[in-house]
């Protein structure tokens, strides 16, 4: 299980050391000299994390890459807002769907 979660290595400056995080559990993260100490550190901790979880009852975290995405969301915007990227689609000639699929893809 926990080798679908999303793990991410980077260099942290203010340590000085490799850092490796969890997209699944945002609060774990573990440092170490080279990229491959953190990880496995942190799929370590991560392993304890879930144990402990799991005999306490309490829900596991789902790994993102093993969710179902409807490819759907809901977003509310101001009116002002909505107003503006509606009239940035007409002028484009796509619909706002597909308008604000291009905006977040460059994001």
């Amino acid at each position: 299980m926990i080798d679908h979660y999303t793990y991410r290595l980077s260099w942290s400056p203010d340590d000085n050391e490799h850092v490796a995080t969890c997209a699944e559990f945002p609060g774990l993260s573990w440092l170490a000299e080279d990229e491959m100490s953190a990880l496995r550190g942190l799929k370590v901790m991560i392993r304890d994390v879930v144990e402990d979880m799991r005999a306490n009852g309490e829900p596991i975290p789902e790994a993102l890459a093993d969710k179902k995405y409807s490819g759907q969301i809901s977003l509310r915007l101001p009116p002002d807002l909505h107003r503006r990227l509606a009239l940035e689609a007409a002028e484009a000639r796509i619909s706002l769907s597909r308008h604000l699929n291009l905006k977040l893809a460059s994001a």
